[in-house]
């Protein structure tokens, strides 16, 4: 049996009304989007879409009062202060954010970012030592720190104040600590619980240079909010979804040089940017050098004032970011190899690879790859020395990472993250103990998923449908991200006209539905993978921008073989929808019992049998109308 799975399951939409949010100034659509996406009344939606003002900071962080009040000390007797950052995106640029912020507010920031290869992740012991002989007091942690247990107990031991930044999960017991600034403290609703390190970095700034009065200090904190944001995959709601949609709209006409120097290396000229073109293009570069290199070159790229040095800070980036696709792709087809030659029937519920050489820096986004594959928690492993091995996890929406950690601690050096990703240290004589006990964490949440890939549309649209109408109306919805996608629509019985396989593994297709043909690409296509001639094709919707001219293409996230069949589970019962000749709708179950409705005039439907007054019975219907492609 392949341990790719060949058979794609498609989860149908929730069922909405016929014209939802009837008053909102966009097609259908896109209306039936936000209805499925929990938006109930209008102006709900237009609360989303327009936020309003955020609540004040100060009265949804219990420490933050604290944590300002020792920092504007420190920024009016300009005292040295330590910036104790992390090797990602989100840990850089918060500690560049904090160095650019405070110093013109006084303070002299130094920053402090532990090598991935020599120390591993956050605050160490060795580190606050280190900065204590060097004659540090106070320390500023961001995007690390609150479970840094024997690091925060040597440095209160030192009598070393630290203010904490973190939006990792807090440990039970809460170490010490002069303040602690996490989204888990915020009221319940918040907007700022979405918040990942660099959100927190800049609510500390904001709220210093608001008692200081020196708002111009924090300028270039919000262009540098909006990329590590976008690159940490924060939730795009709430006060991230509010501040990004107001920085995106100058981070193309960023102050910061360093900033400036990465758009122009990857080609995104003058126009305002998306969450995309950071997520895609602006993310992965700065990304590469903590994962490959040494952190403190980012920092110094976006702390740089010369554009000539900010530029070739820029493209020694680049250069890592090079050698970070290279090592991907070698240790994914390593990584596939493996499981394909360990899985005879089934896959285990959670994969677990480890190799010695494998390098810690890239193996994160390998198990994410490998995750979307084979729709697995995954954990990739590689040596650590001293008979350990240091591991990234991610996993699928609906399992939480760190509480599986948790669960497995007893077995674990070290460990960390949240629901989405983590990290931990294990010996290598408790890999095989761990990895059935994390199955046995997963296969619960695995019963309850569909076998195969689960692909679930927001929407129908015909291929005519995709225009720059629907485009512009679309932007509207942004920016997209994680808590808020990028919508995924579906077309129904389209023809493939043209097939074109790419360099890199890609797929190109010309797809037509009656007179109208739109372009396609599957990035990362699998080669096995069958392309019939007459398909249902998931997809995104996007731009393809080359030699100056710009053209909508579906970006294609599943293919299934066009049929006249939908399956629809229900629990243990499975029922089948299909069309009939005479127009109308017929509905099996497991028994053998069927049920018609036959299609009226604005494809409504009625049907003779009492059945179909039942609720379960009409919502069962209304999934068929969905799966067969006579609903948006």
């Amino acid at each position: 049996m392949p341990a790719v799975p060949l058979h794609w399951s498609w989860s149908l939409p929730a069922v909405v009304e016929p014209s939802p949010l009837q008053g909102l100034d966009l097609p259908l659509s896109l209306r039936c989007v936000l209805r499925r996406r929990g938006f109930s009344s209008t102006s709900e939606a237009e609360s989303f879409l327009s936020p309003g003002d955020l609540p004040p900071t100060r009265d949804h962080f219990p420490d933050l009062e604290q944590a300002c009040t020792r920092l504007v000390k420190a920024c009016r007797s300009r005292e040295r202060v330590a910036i104790c950052g992390d090797y990602d995106a989100d840990g850089m640029t918060s500690t560049a954010l904090l160095l650019r912020a405070l110093a013109p507010l006084g303070a002299e920031p130094e920053p402090a970012i532990p090598s991935r290869m020599e120390e591993g992740y956050g605050l160490n012991p060795a580190m606050v030592q280190r900065l204590y002989d060097d004659g540090m007091r106070l320390l500023v942690t961001v995007d690390n720190g609150v479970a840094a247990r024997e690091a925060l107990e040597l440095a209160a031991s030192l009598s070393m104040q630290v203010i904490v930044t973190d939006h990792h999960t807090i440990p039970a017991q809460r170490p010490p600590m002069t303040a602690l600034i996490h989204p888990a403290t915020t009221p319940e609703g918040s907007p700022y619980r979405g918040l990942a390190g660099v959100g927190l970095a800049y609510v500390l700034a904001h709220a210093v240079a608001d008692v200081l009065n020196k708002p111009e200090a924090i300028r270039v904190a919000r262009d540098l909010f909006c990329i590590g944001t976008v690159a940490d995959m924060a939730p795009l709601v709430g006060a991230n979804r509010s501040w990004l949609l107001e920085g995106l709209n100058h981070l193309h006409r960023s102050e910061c040089k360093g900033v400036q120097a990465l758009q122009r290396l990857a080609g995104l000229g003058e126009r305002p940017l998306t969450a995309e073109d950071i997520g895609f293009q602006l993310a992965p570069r700065i990304n590469a050098v903590g994962r490959l290199g040494e952190p403190r070159l980012v920092v110094d790229l976006l702390t740089a004032e010369d554009p000539d040095s900010a530029m070739a800070l820029a493209r020694r980036c680049d250069d890592y970011n090079r050698q970070r696709r290279d090592l991907c792709d070698a240790i994914e087809a390593e990584a596939v190899a493996l499981v394909e030659a360990e899985s005879s029937d089934t896959l285990p519920s959670f994969l677990l690879l480890a190799q010695s050489h494998w390098h810690h820096g890239v193996i994160g986004i390998v198990a994410a790859r490998l995750m979307e594959r084979y729709h697995r928690p995954t954990a990739l492993l590689a040596g650590d020395g001293d008979g350990s091995l240091r591991a990234s996890v991610r996993g699928p929406i609906g399992f939480a990472v760190d509480r599986a950690l948790s669960n497995c601690s007893d077995l674990l050096t070290r460990f960390g993250g949240h629901p989405a990703a983590g990290g931990f240290t294990v010996k290598a004589e408790f890999v095989h103990a761990l990895h059935e006990r994390l199955c046995a964490e997963a296969d619960g949440w695995l019963m309850t998923q569909a076998q195969g890939r689960p692909v679930q549309p927001d929407a129908l649209l015909q291929l005519q449908d995709v225009n720059w109408d629907l485009w512009r109306h679309l932007q509207s919805l942004a920016p997209f991200g994680i808590g808020h996608p990028k919508p995924l629509f579906w077309s129904r019985g389209v023809s493939v006209e043209d097939r074109r396989d790419l360099k890199g593994g890609h797929l190109a297709l010309t797809l037509r539905q009656g007179e109208s043909e739109r372009r396609a690409i599957a990035w990362r296509w699998d080669p096995a993978a069958p392309v019939p001639a007459c398909c249902d094709v998931a997809y995104s919707i996007s731009i393809n921008r080359w030699q100056g001219e710009q053209r909508l293409q579906l970006e294609l996230k599943a293919i299934r073989a066009h049929t006249a069949l939908v399956l629809i589970d229900r629990g243990t019962r499975q029922y089948t929808a299909q069309l009939t000749e005479s127009s109308g709708l017929k509905l099996t179950n497991g028994e053998g019992e069927t049920l018609q409705a036959s299609i009226q005039q604005e494809q409504s439907l009625t049907s003779d049998n009492d059945l179909a007054r039942d609720q379960r019975v009409i919502q069962l219907i209304e999934e068929a109308c969905l799966g067969l492609g006579l609903r948006p």
